[in-house]
């Protein structure tokens, strides 16, 4: 996974049929869950942090959301943050924003996030999400089976207000 901060000309949206998605990994130590109430303000202030104010505001929305739409993922006690998968953020039938902390990537940590996103997806009765803005193709092909929408860029973040 690599990191975003903007959508740019080199992003594609992708398509990911949700019965076919794999199961969600067991990584051992590691939790993959929908992050408590007094956990919110922590999250999306480690998501700006860690990666961009643009994808904490897409965070926000999506734990604003009932039932929640962002899982993270977690390792010890007391608890790190290592990552975070959100979908129906920016809009319904998308998945993403996703980020695993530098230092846990290549592990199965966004792996485990993104499937988990998209078995909670199918669950609410969705047959298909949209990875929008997709900056790591790879990934979601290896993960999901995802494929390239044609014509998709610049997508559903055209004429977006941009920071200076």
């Amino acid at each position: 996974m690599q990191e975003c901060t903007s959508v740019d000309d080199h992003t594609m949206d992708m398509l990911i049929a949700l019965h076919a998605a794999p199961a969600v990994p067991a990584l051992l130590a590691l939790a993959v869950r929908k992050p408590l109430a007094p956990e919110h303000n922590l999250v999306t202030a480690w998501i700006a942090h860690h990666f961009s104010p643009a994808w904490a505001s897409e965070a926000r929305a999506a734990l604003a959301n009932r039932p929640l739409t962002l899982f993270i993922a977690t390792r010890g006690n007391p608890a790190e943050l290592l990552g975070f998968c959100a979908y129906d953020a920016t809009a319904r039938g998308f998945v993403g924003p996703i980020g695993v902390r530098d230092t846990a990537r290549r592990s199965g940590i966004g792996a485990a996030l993104l499937l988990a996103c998209l078995h909670d997806m199918r669950a609410m009765g969705y047959g298909y999400a949209i990875a929008g803005a997709v900056g790591a193709p790879e990934f979601f092909r290896q993960v999901a089976g995802a494929m390239e929408i044609p014509n998709s860029t610049p997508g559903i973040y055209a004429g977006m207000l941009r920071a200076p």
